[in-house]
């Protein structure tokens, strides 16, 4: 369940919600006025967030080389490994 709190606690309770999200890596919604206005994160969520947007961005890339035809086999790809390293 999502852990909403008012723009207040940021300064009365900073500690606390700091806590929460370092220890349960989950975000706290933070409201102003009534309305939904920040999210805080701890920054090992954070960073384990870009890094699942930078893995998708990547992925999307190779797929889209596949599709152009932009693509080797794997067969093809270790064979030049192998060649390169004398394994062959």
């Amino acid at each position: 369940m999502a852990t909403i709190r008012p723009s207040s606690d940021l300064r009365n309770r900073y500690n606390e919600i700091s806590d929460f999200c370092n220890t349960y890596n989950e975000p706290v919604f933070i409201t102003k006025n009534g309305t939904g206005d920040l999210v805080v994160l701890s920054n090992a969520e954070y960073e384990r967030l870009c890094g699942l947007a930078e893995l998708h961005r990547q992925l999307d890339a190779g797929l889209d080389d596949i599709r152009a035809g932009r693509a080797r086999s794997a067969d093809d790809v270790f064979s030049d490994i192998e060649r390169k390293l004398h394994l062959d």
